[in-house]
């Protein structure tokens, strides 16, 4: 292993988190190096962008996404019964390049509810001491909305966010979400055009049930748009290849479009691609991180990057792997309900309903990743939950996001499927149908959480990360009744015909996709005794090692995970400046 002369901060992970913080660094003249897995997939694309737009490549063979058959989990849903490991990732999809996940997301951007950030305080408040369960350890964050606001809305203006803002400085507006927390600006750009899905789905919850849907906010954007480091985006097409494909018209707000190319023109950083990341160099002794361990994908060479300050801001699940395999924290053990490295791991609970119009138009192919008309009157605690059983809730909408020829192919039940009626069917109702979506939270159980699996192993000799994970009584109380306000609006919008109507329940399947929004594993908080790092994101047990990303949510909202994750980033960036210049504990 050759050591390499010492940088001041290393970061894992070359993602949206990784690239926010590093922005915020970079800006301050602190030196900062990047340790990317993958390669650039844009750079590889120079000159080939008319191929992006290839389904079978990108979205069924997952060109940007991890690969498998190196590294992969293994899942078991109780205790007792064996763990297997997953061949395929189909559930969800981590990002493998410069840019993670965030180069082939949708680009779909949330502020979470401001209760979000306390939760347990909230729920305790409103409902009384035994409202929450006791295998379901809810915990606050220790940071506040108001804490985060200036760096949501820095993300915005450097994504180029489009939409209609719904509180502004405590001024309800019209047009936009009734029920977001205050914030102090409109949006930089205004909303994607609505779909006439989303036209149909506004039109039936306003005039049948009195809701207030509006559009979608999100990184897709609407016009050339120039964030504050001169990076430029175009205007989107509606093209319907957002998720999972690189944008042919730099229209979707990308960290490899926006953030990396405007770093690797400063003095101050370095990107390194190909970088697989092995393990941390931890002193017990002195509590601290003396640097990271990792592999020369193209030299096969295996160095060791000494740092002042160590990152970790990779996906939830190579950063709770970094930590058990480092022997950093104490593992979760369920059994006692001790420790916190693992624990809280938390998913989405999502379902759909099919809806055939046969008198609409619809166009699903005039589409992008934001191209969704939602409305928020069942999600978080938006309504009072006394006497159903559950906490939590959903966001309920139409997301029309794509008309690709291979895998849109929503049918009517009863449809064959093969021969001549399949292919009539396909005809018929290729323009006609669209879906209401559910995105329902999913709060931390005492037996969902994350260890190192005691069998199975990835190409490099590591352990694989085992899913302890089932979808609990809480989760499926909740996927009901949001799923059944949805069937109510979707009746009323004069449908042909329906799809089944089918809540998620357990078992927990890995073969049918279900969002990459993942959380957990290193979760934030005050108490040392209940939280992986401190609510500056620093280690509780390790002062110069930060960790940063969904892995530090302590649960899981009804809303996509970027906002929050990518405030903050952009706030660690902050906070690590200030280590740099006076290391310690931060407050």
């Amino acid at each position: 292993m050759k050591p390499l002369p010492q940088r001041s901060v290393v970061i894992v992970g070359g993602g949206m988190a990784a690239g926010l913080l590093a922005r915020q660094l970079v800006h301050q003249g602190i030196d900062t190096v990047v340790l990317e897995r993958g390669g650039d997939h844009r750079a590889e694309a120079a000159g080939r962008i008319p191929t992006q737009r290839d389904e079978l490549r990108w979205d069924i063979r997952l060109g940007l996404m991890q690969d498998a058959a190196s590294e992969t989990y293994t899942l078991r849903r109780s205790r007792p019964e064996p763990s297997r490991p997953m061949r395929r990732l189909s559930a969800f999809l981590p990002g493998t390049g410069v840019g993670g996940a965030g180069s082939h997301w949708n680009g779909q951007v949330w502020r979470w509810a401001a209760c979000n950030m306390a939760l347990r305080s909230h729920f305790t408040a409103r409902y009384g001491q035994d409202a929450i369960p006791a295998d379901m350890p809810l915990q606050d964050w220790g940071v506040s909305h108001e804490e985060l606001e200036p760096y949501y809305d820095l993300f915005e203006k450097l994504f180029g966010v489009t939409g209609r803002a719904g509180n502004i400085r405590g001024k309800i507006m019209p047009g936009g979400n009734p029920f977001e927390a205050p914030r102090q600006n409109e949006y930089p750009q205004p909303p994607l055009e609505t779909t006439e899905a989303g036209l149909i789905f506004k039109a039936t919850a306003e005039r049948e049930f009195g809701y207030r849907p509006f559009p979608s906010p999100g990184a897709n954007s609407t016009g050339t748009y120039v964030n504050p480091d001169g990076m430029r985006l175009g205007a989107c097409q509606y093209c319907g290849h957002c998720d999972r494909f690189i944008c042919e018209a730099n229209a979707k707000g990308t960290p490899d479009a926006l953030l990396y190319p405007w770093l690797e023109r400063q003095a101050h950083f370095e990107l390194r691609r190909h970088c697989q990341v092995l393990g941390l160099d931890y002193d017990r002794a002195a509590g601290r991180v003396r640097g990271v361990r990792y592999l020369d994908l193209i030299t096969g060479e295996e160095y060791l990057q000494p740092g002042g300050v160590v990152v970790l801001a990779a996906f939830t699940m190579t950063n709770t792997k970094l930590l058990l395999t480092g022997g950093i924290g104490r593992p979760y053990d369920p059994v006692k309900g001790e420790g916190v490295v693992g624990k809280n791991f938390c998913y989405q609970i999502n379902s759909g309903i099919s809806i055939f119009l046969r008198d609409r138009w619809l166009n699903p192919f005039l589409a992008a990743g934001c191209t969704s008309t939602i409305m928020e009157e069942f999600d978080d605690d938006n309504f009072d939950h006394t006497g159903l059983g559950f906490l939590g809730g959903g966001s309920i909408g139409v997301g029309v996001i794509s008309g690709r020829p291979i895998n849109a192919r929503r049918l009517p039940p009863g449809t064959p499927r093969w021969g001549t009626a399949w292919k009539r069917a396909n005809a018929e109702w290729y323009a006609h149908n669209c879906a209401i979506g559910v995105q329902g939270s999913c709060y931390p159980h005492r037996e969902n959480y994350l260890d190192l699996d005691p069998d199975y192993s990835d190409a490099f000799g590591l352990p694989l990360v085992r899913m302890n994970f089932d979808i609990r009584e809480n989760e499926r109380r909740v996927s009901a009744f949001c799923t059944g306000r949805a069937e109510q609006i979707a009746r009323a919008m004069g449908a042909t015909q329906l799809g089944p109507v089918v809540p998620r329940t357990s078992p927990f399947d890995t073969r049918l996709y279900q969002g990459t929004h993942i959380t957990g594993g290193t979760c934030m908080g005050a108490d040392p005794a209940t939280s992986v790092v401190s609510p500056r994101l620093q280690h509780w047990d390790s002062e110069n090692l930060f960790v940063v990303g969904a892995s530090v949510f302590a649960h899981n909202s009804g809303l996509n995970p970027t906002g929050p994750l990518a405030a903050l980033a952009l706030r660690l960036g902050d906070d690590i400046a200030r280590y740099v210049k006076n290391p310690g504990h931060l407050s």
